[in-house]
């Protein structure tokens, strides 16, 4: 049995921050209900994925950016591969960014978003859900601040018009006996803030405790599994942990279908200095980095740059 937090941001972020706080030292991982996305959104967003998925591979790969690192629309089957390993995951995605007006200070670091015409409505929804994504992660952000000693508000200047991204995930079903137990998404940690993830009930996610052992990480039907990003990480010299987790397949019946989710990375600004808090300076904290440069160095690990 963990002791996982799960707690609803509906109640006064005074009261759970604490809660959330140790669940995010201790696991890197903490289970959010009452987010306030709401419910008909995410389930038109997740048909919607799914009829993106559904088409021909020779119209998704239209929506490919060769050199962009995979920062809008499709990647194909077999592209992304966890830092370290040595083969590529098991998935295909398309991903959301900012839409930012012209002339915007920060254009240079964000690609334009491109949308697929095959499926009426993609945009409007996605767009609905990346604001939604960005409300609740605030919420969660707020809490973590309260929990840190600082003002509530400290986080709001740092991640305004950040490059957030969302993606649409999906790990096809595998046949044969390499099915289960098969990894979709190779031991990793993520690059970013804190990410924010729907479709975490479908069985498959595990972190990696402190103690080595592989836990399972599974929220209720609507909830988001929220995780410490490697930037938070950095800023807070690992007193908040940004916990290396996969993606497996599931055993019996689940491993001989596909698996969707739609996970929020939520990013700093491109020109936003991460620089170990003082309260979490013991002395041996990185040098600071622009989450730019960060950024940069991580999807050259991953093979996206």
């Amino acid at each position: 049995m963990t002791d996982i937090a799960s707690v609803s941001i509906a109640r006064p972020l005074a009261d759970v921050a604490d809660e959330l706080g140790r669940s995010f030292s201790e696991y890197g991982f903490a289970i959010i209900r009452d987010h306030g996305i709401p419910a008909d959104l995410i389930a038109r967003a997740e048909e919607m994925s799914k009829q993106f998925f559904a088409l021909p591979d020779e119209v998704k790969r239209n929506y490919h950016i060769p050199g962009g690192g995979g920062a809008r629309g499709y990647t194909p089957f077999g592209t992304e591969k966890a830092k370290d390993a040595r083969v590529h995951d098991l998935k295909e995605f398309w991903h959301v960014g900012r839409s930012l007006p012209d002339g915007h200070t920060l254009s240079e670091f964000m690609q334009p978003n491109i949308w697929p015409e095959e499926i009426p409505g993609f945009r409007e929804t996605f767009e609905e859900l990346y604001a939604a994504f960005e409300q609740a992660g605030d919420r969660v952000l707020r809490a973590i601040a309260i929990h840190l000693g600082l003002a509530e508000d400290f986080f709001v200047p740092t991640v305004a018009d950040g490059n957030s991204v969302m993606r649409l995930l999906r790990y096809p079903p595998l046949e044969g006996a390499e099915a289960e137990g098969a990894i979709r998404a190779a031991a990793h940690g993520d690059i970013n803030t804190i990410t924010l993830l729907l479709g975490a009930e479908e069985a498959g996610l595990e972190l990696l405790t402190k103690q080595g052992e592989w836990l399972p990480v599974n929220p209720p039907p609507g909830a988001l599994a929220v995780n410490i990003g490697d930037m938070l990480d950095r800023l807070t010299n690992s007193r908040l942990v940004s916990t290396t987790h996969r993606v497996v397949n599931p055993r019996g019946e689940a491993a001989y279908r596909a698996r969707y989710s739609m996970p929020f990375f939520l990013h700093f600004r491109p020109d936003y200095v991460i620089e170990t808090l003082d309260s979490c300076d013991d002395g041996k904290a990185p040098p600071p980095i622009s989450s730019h440069e960060f950024l940069l160095q991580r999807l050259r690990e991953i093979n996206l740059a």
